[in-house]
């Protein structure tokens, strides 16, 4: 069930192709806009999806590849660029590479992360316009549209603004498609004083024509398509109620072209001036980008026989794969009056109307809405937590993704609260998953005579053992399940079925009352420890699609090599081996050292969250624009002194530099290099049972070896992925056999019984510098030991009533805040 490979559950740097006798499955996931960061709603609803999905299939051994993108052409770019004053492709640049990194982040295993702005996009789009011209599948007609002299060109729906012509509402700034204070969908013909949002003139309407896609004509073949793949590909029954409901309403002749000048050119002399509607060209992104993954792409998108298409979106993105919305105005070629369009067919009915024999979507998985406490995720709005938000919360990507996919919204819309956040880590990750592994791997590491000293015992007639015969029957049960939950894309029933191992692994412990068995009973106590490692190795295998970090951890955790890659495939015997656990892992196999896998999320932190979070993005800024000044404010009021008998102490000139023999400089807070630390790695200290040993980033591309004696104060668990302030200059110290190249700091009370650690601000940058504002000057290479710098430094450094760090009375300060203890009042920060 495991095996050493290059891939590790990535794609490899070899494009892959369609193997003949094996399942050839391609992935996509709906195309992110370009415009702005991504939110949970939009992650959980697209990428990660399809994330799982595609992990997923190579654990099972399938030939798989993931295709995704930003989409980036259209309106929504046209406005962005010019809120921020800049060119559509420069937006399309910032906000592709940020979409790349929160989704890097999110550990997202793309094959291919490409951009619909892109060559090859340009030749896909219109060779498919130029097979629908050939086919005469194509016509022309005549569109109203607002005009502006001013700027001279069309004007799309939201780059008109007026007054809201709802009774009651008059907003001023409606936008031609839709009032954001009344919420009405709108034409930008019925607003009143209606203005052009770039120069702010009065448009006019004006004829323009354009290209139309004749959906009625290929209202058969598409009924057809849909009627058969709707079934063999399991289509979730919201994706199957949505597909019909926008039949239901008709199909008519759609639009494919714009006045725009950002988008595809049409390849047509009479329209050379326009572009491709974005929802025209928008899904062909996936086969242009698969072509910019591999020059043979249509072995992938040209071959319905071998490949089976696979696509994830948001309910909101099936018409536009489906059934596409449309609020333009056409005017009728005999009647003169304007219709206006209503939903209707686009990407099938382009790719059938080629006439050439495309790989059509097999299995469509639509997801509801993702609500946020108690409104709506929005990108627009900024309501919500965003991509970069997630990861500045320091909560670890495994609990994102675990918490993001159990509340999956398969069915029906499904709600975001950081109490629910909480609970499901606390209580699933933490208590069950963890507690799991955690019990059974450090029991193997205890020494020997109290446990197995890391090496897993040998387990003869397991197979005989009554308690592990009912579990291997259960195991092998529940994996079956997961596989059939999978293959049906239920990915929120497949994480349920996962997590029922480990509740069940969690009982087999309690059952076998394994630390009696081992005093009373060993060969059984052997029997329970190789076959509780094996169900670790299991869950290590089945969750790796849904938390992949997790399971890297847990290689580690047993001491497998890291390139090991999970296999749950039928030709290997995989699921079959399921219902052996014992055999997962040979005996003599000596694991890694255990850790904690999860870390508590406290209530103080999930209030901290939903008032950070709280409200908009803007309001956000408002908010934390007023702390900034608050403190600042604070800070001028605060008296400066060098001795405490109220005089001001200059700023020190210790910056600046000195020849070699110059004076000692002067004795400031400023030569002390305290900089904002992230622990990565915390673990008790081998030789010495008072001392832990942490791995701490300080920004240096590699972390600094710190050795602190805190076990008496501070739990292990509370030690891991916690920011700290880290005292960096000083001569680095061998502790017990580890050199320290640190220390971290923290304020005692006063008869040193209890100790907490001094924090920065959550959004505090790693490795920025811990300032004291009237205190100037570049800190000292390395503390000399004989000038007792730090000890004569030390003595000011305290905190307050108010739980501030603070050398005399400065605040230990970052840009993103002061630095402050949870408890100690009145205490020595070392």
């Amino acid at each position: 069930m495991a095996n050493p490979s290059s891939d590790g559950g990535h794609a490899p740097t070899a494009p892959k192709l369609p193997i003949h006798g094996k399942r050839n499955i391609l992935i996509t996931s709906a195309l992110p806009y370009v415009n702005n960061v991504p939110h949970l709603g939009n992650i959980i609803g697209c990428v990660l999806s399809a994330d799982v999905f595609a992990r997923y299939c190579r654990l099972r051994g399938y030939n798989a590849i993931y295709m995704c993108g930003t989409d980036e052409y259209g309106t929504a770019t046209e406005n962005k660029a010019m809120e921020e004053k800049c060119s559509p492709q420069q937006i399309c640049d910032k906000y592709h590479a940020i979409h790349k990194e929160v989704y890097k982040w999110f550990d997202i295993s793309f094959d291919e992360f490409g951009r619909t702005s892109s060559p090859q996009q340009t030749e896909v789009c219109q060779a498919i316009f130029k097979k629908l011209m050939e086919n005469n599948w194509l016509s022309e007609n005549v569109m109203q549209q607002l005009y502006c002299d001013t700027c001279q060109k069309f004007l799309a729906d939201r780059l008109v603004e007026g007054v809201c012509p709802t009774q009651d509402c008059n907003y001023n700034s409606a936008r031609g498609d839709q009032c954001e204070k009344c919420g009405k969908l709108l034409n930008p013909t019925e607003l009143k004083d209606p203005r052009c949002k770039f120069c702010h003139s009065t448009p006019h309407i004006r004829d323009t024509n354009h290209l139309f896609l004749e959906l009625p004509l290929l209202k058969d073949k598409l009924e057809a398509y849909i009627s058969d793949m709707s079934v063999a590909g399991s289509w979730s029954q919201n994706a199957i109620q949505a597909t019909h409901a926008w039949l239901k309403e008709g199909l008519k002749p759609r639009c494919i072209t714009r006045d725009l000048k950002w988008g595809v050119p049409v390849p047509h002399e009479r329209f050379k001036e326009k572009v491709f509607y974005v929802w025209f060209d928008a899904p062909i992104g996936y086969v242009s980008i698969t072509s910019g993954y591999t020059s043979d792409w249509e072995k992938w998108w040209k071959n319905p026989e071998n490949v089976e298409l696979y696509q994830f979106m948001g309910k909101d993105n099936v018409p536009f794969h489906t059934c596409y919305p449309c609020s333009s105005r056409v005017k009728g070629p005999h009647t003169g009056h304007t219709l206006k369009c209503c939903r209707r067919v686009m990407f099938p009915s382009t790719l059938l109307g080629t006439g050439e024999k495309w790989t059509m979507m097999k299995t469509i998985s639509v997801t509801e809405y993702l609500n946020y406490e108690t409104g709506k995720f929005s990108k627009s709005k900024g309501v919500g937590v965003f991509g970069n938000d997630a990861k500045d919360t320091n909560i670890p990507v495994e609990v994102w993704r675990y918490y993001l996919l159990t509340n999956r919204p398969e069915v029906s819309d499904t709600l975001f609260t950081w109490v629910d956040l909480q609970a499901k880590l606390n209580s699933e990750l933490l208590n069950n998953l963890g507690n799991f592994i955690n019990r059974v791997l450090s029991f193997i590491a205890k020494p020997a005579g109290i446990g197995y000293d890391s090496v897993i015992p040998d387990a003869p007639c397991a197979e005989l053992h009554p308690l592990t015969q009912t579990l291997a029957g259960k195991v092998g049960r529940f994996v079956e399940q997961y596989v059939e939950a999978m293959e049906k894309v239920k990915l929120k029933q497949g994480l349920k079925t996962a997590m029922s191992i480990s509740s069940e692994g969690n009982a087999y412990l309690q059952e076998s009352q394994f630390w009696k068995l081992y005093k009373e009973d060993q060969p059984s106590c052997s029997i329970v420890m190789r076959t509780s490692v094996g169900l670790v190795h299991l869950l290590a295998c089945l969750l790796e699609p849904f938390i992949p970090s997790f399971s890297l951890e847990v290689l580690k955790q047993l001491n497998m090599p890291s390139e090991t890659t999970f296999s749950l495939c039928d030709e290997k015997g995989d699921i079959e081996r399921a219902k052996r656990p014992w055999e997962f892992l040979p005996p003599g196999h000596r694991i890694g050292t255990p850790e904690p896998l999860f870390k508590e999320l406290k209530d103080e932190d999930v209030e901290f969250f939903r008032e950070k979070f709280a409200g908009s993005q803007a309001d956000r800024i408002v908010k934390a624009e007023a702390e900034a000044k608050k403190i600042a404010e604070q800070l001028k009021k605060t008296k400066v002194s060098a001795d405490g008998n109220g005089k001001k102490q200059r700023p020190t000139k210790s910056a600046e530099a000195k020849p070699k023999g110059a004076a000692e400089a002067e004795i400031s807070i400023s030569r002390l290099d305290i900089r904002v630390g992230l622990i990565t790695k915390a673990q008790k200290h081998p030789d010495a049972d008072s001392l832990y040993v942490e791995e701490i980033d300080v920004g240096e591309g590699s972390t600094r070896t710190v050795v602190s004696g805190l076990v008496k104060f501070i739990p292990l668990e509370e030690m891991q992925n916690r920011k700290v302030c880290v005292l960096c200059n000083l001569k680095p110290a061998t502790m017990r056999g580890i050199k320290s190249q640190a220390m971290v700091l923290a304020a005692s009370n006063s008869d040193h019984t209890k100790v907490e650690l001094v924090e920065p601000p959550r959004s505090a940058v790693i490795g920025e510098r811990v300032t004291f504002p009237g205190f100037e000057g570049e800190p000292d290479d390395v503390l000399n030991p004989k000038k007792k710098v730090w000890e004569t430094l030390q003595v000011d450094l305290r905190t307050d009533s108010e739980l501030l760090a603070l050398y005399k009375d400065i605040p230990f300060t970052t840009t993103a805040g002061v630095c402050k203890v949870s408890s100690i009042s009145g205490g020595s920060i070392r």
